[in-house]
């Protein structure tokens, strides 16, 4: 194995022939222009540039339900341009979208509801809990308010406040993306939902 201060050289790879075994001989003219090809060339993997490519054209499904939903539609506008993260196109149809932003309180009434559009989109998909009504029920402990969506949906990221502001769910979309550029699988892949 390489030392860490050590460049790197080809025997340290793998290959295995007499030129390159011979550790006193200095490294020939191509293994000293080698240097760092990879990232010169700037090569990758596949699982890489897919992962770069969900992360950078997240589509938001729309599911506003209380006063965090004009929290969510101000990151549209010119002042917070969620375009800048690839988010920018809301679908209305669950089929055509891959990032569920619940953003509000959520009676048992649209739990079902919830469930139904959350199971019509595709696989990737993720889902945000916009706001303390979203993520925890916020200040309505009582038999109405859902205590959480992740009862029903499994939640990627949990975006706090009451109302979030827009640059809050800005973050939150920008924590998801490296979450996805990371190659951390969605919360459905890792854990069931809430009990």
């Amino acid at each position: 194995m390489a030392e860490v201060g050590r460049r790197k050289r080809l025997a340290d790879y793998g290959l295995h022939s007499e030129r390159l075994l011979m550790k006193r001989k200095p490294p020939g003219n191509f293994e000293s222009e080698l240097g760092e090809l990879e990232d010169k060339l700037m090569l990758s993997t596949v699982e890489k540039a897919v992962a770069w490519a969900q992360g950078h054209s997240i589509w938001p499904d729309t599911f506003g339900l209380a006063c965090c939903a004009m929290e969510m539609i101000a990151i549209v506008s010119p002042r917070y341009d969620v375009a800048r993260f690839g988010a920018e196109v809301f679908r209305s149809s669950p089929r055509q979208a891959d990032l569920l932003i619940v953003s509000g309180r959520v009676a048992h009434k649209m739990a079902k509801p919830l469930r139904q559009i959350y199971d019509q989109m595709l696989e990737p998909k993720w889902v945000i809990a916009m706001g303390a009504c979203a993520s925890s029920g916020g200040m309505f402990g009582n038999y109405a308010i859902l205590q959480g969506v992740d009862k029903i949906v499994a939640v990627d990221v949990h975006v706090p406040g009451c109302p979030p502001r827009p640059e809050a769910l800005l973050e939150g979309i920008v924590r998801l993306q490296e979450k996805i550029l990371a190659g951390v699988p969605p919360a459905y892949d890792i854990r069931e939902v809430a009990s």
